[in-house]
């Protein structure tokens, strides 16, 4: 039983960490206009200890609180520049907040490539990079004029108090471009609006990194369909053991060659669809309604993005099966195996009974010719001690009477020492 502290209960040793997690990432209000570059980065824990270490030489340097050891998020202040620091399970982003410029700095300039970024070293390989502006809706003009017509999906959001647009597509600086035009919103409701349209992109173009896996291992699938079902074909056809034991090897390699696949595609597929699962849930969470006849994010999402991830989860269901239908396959042919194997035993011993019958045949043939033949020679010895009990007159009878009655008695004699012999052989053993 546990007892009560001086004072209190005795707390979960993890219950502050599960308490702060829910406010472990706040949103943070932003005024409007406001200009945010966001970036991705793939990173293990390795990359992510040394991104962290750079973070903190980059606040320290500029006279900032650097994150704490061990943080996973952070937040700075460099005059007018803000910075938000994350860390995930594989990814470390950064978003800067940098003041707007000009409403026509939002087509692509030169000025883009200059971003905080280039001051701190790449975590890790780049994945992401978005350019939000978060302008006001007066005088926005014609979104079609800013986006690329043909992938451009416009909205209202967070009950239509402003349009979110994006045409989803890679400026010449390397930007997905979005545009939040500001109707009626709060700071906090844009701080709020502008996480959750970043994270989209961010979860996006994070689940779509099993398209390009599912890609590679497409035809490596389809050549273990073909085999599985050449090899069964093939044991309906054949029979006898050295087939069987050959169609067995092929289908072990094959299975181990399907399971390493799987094993270095799981996770990848298990993590699209957590991604996708977060992309879903922010695009419930904007709250979107249509805008001038334009797609909205969720519709573009799903005709461009859904097929991806239904090819990404078919191949792993691709996986599953072909894994259940070689255990299958190959416990039927070890089956078949283990019955031939069974058979030829069975054969072996029944081949092995009869050598052993025969063999106590031959013994017993051996036997009686040993009985005769040690009798011949104890009635050979026993006529000479006949001939020379009579010579020096001890047997009254003639030799060869005597010799004659001597054989029974010899004959039985040796027949029981020979039985005696056996008998006690067949106890020892």
């Amino acid at each position: 039983m546990i007892e009560h502290q001086k004072g209190g209960l005795v707390p979960h040793p993890d219950r502050e960490v599960i308490l702060a997690e829910v406010h472990a990432r706040p949103f943070a209000p932003i005024e409007t206009p406001r200009r945010l570059l966001h970036f991705a980065f793939l990173t293990n824990a390795a990359q992510a200890a040394a991104d962290r270490d750079a973070l903190a030489r980059f606040c320290s340097e500029r006279g900032v609180t650097p994150p704490a050891e061990g943080a996973k998020h952070h937040r700075a202040r460099l005059a007018e520049i803000g910075l938000r620091w994350e860390q995930h399970s594989e990814f470390t982003t950064y978003s800067w907040e940098l003041p707007s410029p000009e409403r026509s700095a939002f087509v692509p300039t030169a000025i883009d490539l200059q971003h905080p970024m280039h001051e701190l070293p790449q975590p890790g390989p780049h994945l992401v990079s978005i350019d939000l502006h978060l302008l006001p809706a007066i005088g926005a003009g014609e979104l079609d004029a800013i986006f690329d017509p043909a992938s451009l999906a416009a909205s209202l959001v967070d009950n239509a108090s402003a349009i979110a647009a994006t045409d989803f597509r890679v400026n010449p600086g390397g930007f997905v471009r979005i545009l939040l035009l500001d109707r009626e919103l709060t700071s906090s409701r844009s701080g709020a609006l502008t996480q959750r349209l970043l994270e989209i992109e961010t979860y996006r173009t994070l689940a779509l990194l099993g398209l390009p896996e599912a890609q590679r291992i497409g035809p490596s699938v389809r050549a273990t369909e073909e085999t599985l079902v050449r090899i069964a074909s093939t044991m309906t056809a054949t029979e006898g053991l050295v087939s069987d034991n050959a169609l067995l090897d092929e289908m072990t390699a094959l299975a181990a060659r399907l399971e390493s696949e799987a094993a270095s595609t799981n996770y990848r597929f298990g993590a699209s669809r957590a991604y996708d699962n977060i992309v879903q849930q922010r695009l419930i969470a904007i709250g979107e309604t249509p805008h001038a006849g334009w797609p909205t994010l969720a519709a573009f999402l799903s005709r461009r993005m859904a097929p991806a991830m239904r090819t990404c989860q078919m191949l792993q269901e691709r996986q599953t099966d072909l894994s259940r239908k070689l255990a299958r396959a190959a416990n039927l042919l070890r089956t078949r195996v283990d019955v031939a194997l069974e058979q030829q035993n069975r054969d072996l011993l029944a081949a092995m009974n009869e050598r052993t019958r025969l063999q106590l045949r031959l013994q017993q043939t051996v036997e009686g010719l040993s009985v005769a033949a040690i009798g011949y020679y104890v009635v050979s010895l026993f006529g000479y001690l006949a001939k020379g009990a009579k010579d020096a007159g001890f047997l009254p009878i003639d030799v060869g009477v005597a010799t004659a009655l001597f054989v029974p008695v010899a004959l039985i004699g040796v027949w029981s020492a020979v039985r005696r012999i056996r008998r006690g052989h067949s106890e020892e053993s």
